[in-house]
C-alpha cells in the first residue's frame, strides 16, 4: 500500500504522533541507537499538539490507519510555546538568508521529524517535507529549522531535501545548527 502524505486530521492521529515521538525521544533511546538512527529531542503534550495543529495543520504520513512518519508545523507566533525552542525562535528572527533579516521574510518553523523505525529508508522523510512544500509553499518562502549537530543522520536528510546550514549555536540541551529551506 502506498504511502499516504496528509495532513492530522483526528485527535487519535495526534496521539500516534506523541506515541511515535516518545519512542523516539533522546532520553529513551541508547546513545548508539541515536548515532546510527536519530532522535527527537521536544515532547510535546496533547494540548501542544492541537494547538499547534489547529493554527496549522501538522503534516503527517500514513501507512493505512498507521501513523509512520510526521513533521510538525510550528508558526512564529508559537515560540514561546515550546520552552525547549524558544532559543531558536530568539535567534532565527535575527539571523539573515538572503541578505534580509529572517524575521522581515514569511517563514514558519518546522517544529520535528521523525519517520518510524520499520519505514526508514523509504523516501518518508522527503515525502514528508515535499508535503510541507505542497501545502505551505504559497503563504510562506522559507521553512526553518534546527538540527542537534550530534544528530548527524538528520543533517544529512535536511541536506539531502534542501536545506542550508545558516547558523550553529549552543543552548542549554545541545548544540544546533539553524538550516533553512528557501522556496523563492
Amino acid at each position: 500500500m502506498p504511502i499516504n502524505y496528509t495532513t492530522a486530521a483526528t485527535d487519535e492521529e495526534l496521539r500516534q504522533i506523541m506515541a511515535l515521538q516518545r519512542q523516539n525521544l533522546y532520553k529513551n533511546t541508547p546513545a548508539e541507537y541515536q548515532k546510527d538512527q536519530g532522535f527527537t529531542t521536544v515532547e510535546h503534550s496533547f494540548e501542544t499538539l492541537k494547538e499547534m495543529n489547529n493554527a496549522l495543520p501538522q503534516i503527517i504520513a500514513k501507512d493505512g490507519d498507521t501513523l509512520v512518519g510526521y513533521a510538525l508545523v510550528m508558526p512564529r507566533t508559537f515560540g514561546k510555546l515550546v520552552p525547549e525552542l524558544v532559543p531558536m525562535f530568539d535567534i532565527v528572527a535575527e539571523l539573515d538568508w538572503e541578505g534580509k533579516a529572517i524575521g522581515e521574510q514569511r517563514f514558519y518553523v518546522m517544529g520535528q521529524i521523525c519517520v518510524a523505525e520499520s519505514h526508514r529508508g523509504q523516501g518518508i522523510f522527503d515525502g514528508l517535507y515535499a508535503a510541507h512544500k505542497k501545502y505551505f509553499s504559497t503563504d510562506f518562502d522559507i521553512c526553518v529549522t534546527e538540527v542537534a549537530v550530534r544528530n548527524t543522520r538528520s543533517q544529512r536528510a535536511h541536506e539531502r531535501v534542501g536545506f542550508r546550514t545558516i547558523h550553529t549555536y549552543e543552548d542549554y540541551t545541545d548544540v544546533w545548527n539553524v538550516v533553512v529551506w528557501d522556496w523563492s
